[in-house]
């Protein structure tokens, strides 16, 4: 691929063009809002205008609900030789493609696996996509130099390939991520009104699981509706539990002999099933999830401890399988929590502590 056009230069499409920008890709940005394209072009992800000439490939960086009129527009222009999308929805725009008449040989359905909290070109980076699953919904009018093309493009971003069917695809992210980004904001409702004794006491459990909360609004309204029935049959599902789980706590909050066994049983057999579920999750090396053991180190809060940290660690000839760090409310230190196999975590103990 020697160029490219992005059309929508939010966090994901400029993290793209940052991406192809680093490879030597000629990058062409184009949005509706200019001053976003001048941004994603001031931090080396390309040039902020039109292209005068056909590119190898466009990605369509733009809302589900918005794909098929972007499409359809751009290839009566003829932006691009291949198109492909990153929306988080498959089935309904594809939908809609095929009912716009849009030519189907030139495209292939895509999204990558990433993303953050913090949306625009100011949140992107070039290496968002490293290690990340790709999914591709190619249609089968889809040519073989269309679907080459967006291989190229996920190869030079560094995640991985995974092609599946649109509806495969929407009930999949149902369950991993929007049905998720729905209970996550749900549970942040829970301390909208909450007493300031109660979200004092906040540790980094409620962090961990409201994180993802502070997406944009807007932009997960657009989401969720193109992937409504999916994302409400994961949530009926979910619902069905909670019944469970509450019935199971009123039984233990009654405490009648019988009654508590009955909830104590319910409530253990619902724990079990997710820890049984999180051990599904694939580590960072996409293999089932390795038992890891915690070192829990405190740090200061001052410029350089993290650093020095991370050198004793390297010192140490240990590797962190994963990092978190839970910050003390009212205190100048924290707490970081080290993930590492079990056979060093003593080595890295003692070396820390020495």
């Amino acid at each position: 691929m020697r160029s490219a056009a992005v059309v929508g230069t939010g966090l994901i499409g400029t993290s793209i063009a940052l991406a192809l920008s680093a490879k030597g890709v000629a990058v062409y940005l184009i949005d509706q809002e200019p001053m976003a394209a001048r941004t994603a072009a001031a931090m080396g992800a390309g040039r902020a205008e039109e292209p005068a000439e056909a590119v190898d490939l466009a990605i369509l960086a733009v809302p589900p609900a918005e794909l098929a009129t972007t499409l359809a527009g751009a290839q009566k222009r003829g932006l691009a030789r291949a198109y492909t999308d990153v929306a988080s929805v498959k089935a309904r725009p594809m939908t809609d493609i095929v009912e716009l008449g849009c030519d189907l040989t030139s495209f292939v359905g895509g999204h990558p696996m990433a993303g953050g909290e913090r949306s625009g070109p100011l949140a992107s980076r070039a290496n968002l996509f490293e290690g990340r699953v790709w999914a591709l919904s190619p249609h089968a009018a889809t040519s073989a130099q269309a679907l080459h093309a967006v291989e190229s493009l996920i190869d030079m971003c560094g995640a991985h390939l995974l092609v599946m069917r649109p509806d495969e695809h929407d009930a999949a992210v149902a369950l991993v991520s929007h049905a998720p980004h729905v209970v996550a904001s749900l549970m942040a409702a829970r301390l909208e009104d909450a007493a300031e004794s109660q979200i004092s006491l906040a540790g980094q459990g409620v962090r961990d699981v409201t994180r993802i909360a502070a997406g944009d609004p807007g932009l997960w309204v657009d989401v969720l509706s193109a992937n409504a029935g999916p994302v409400a049959d994961t949530l009926t599902e979910l619902a069905r539990d909670l019944e469970r789980v509450t019935a199971a706590l009123r039984q233990l909050e009654l405490g009648a002999e019988g009654d508590a066994d009955e909830g104590a049983e319910a409530l253990l057999d619902a724990l079990n099933r997710g820890v049984a579920g999180h051990e599904r999750l694939p580590n960072k090396h996409g293999a089932p999830k390795a038992r890891y053991v915690t070192v829990t180190v405190p740090v200061g809060d001052q410029p350089g401890e993290l650093a020095r940290l991370f050198a004793d660690i390297g010192a140490a000839g240990v590797n962190v399988e994963d990092v978190f760090i839970d910050h003390l409310p009212g205190k100048t230190t924290g707490v970081v929590e080290l993930l590492v196999a079990p056979e060093v975590a003593e080595v890295l103990s003692r070396s820390l502590k020495s």
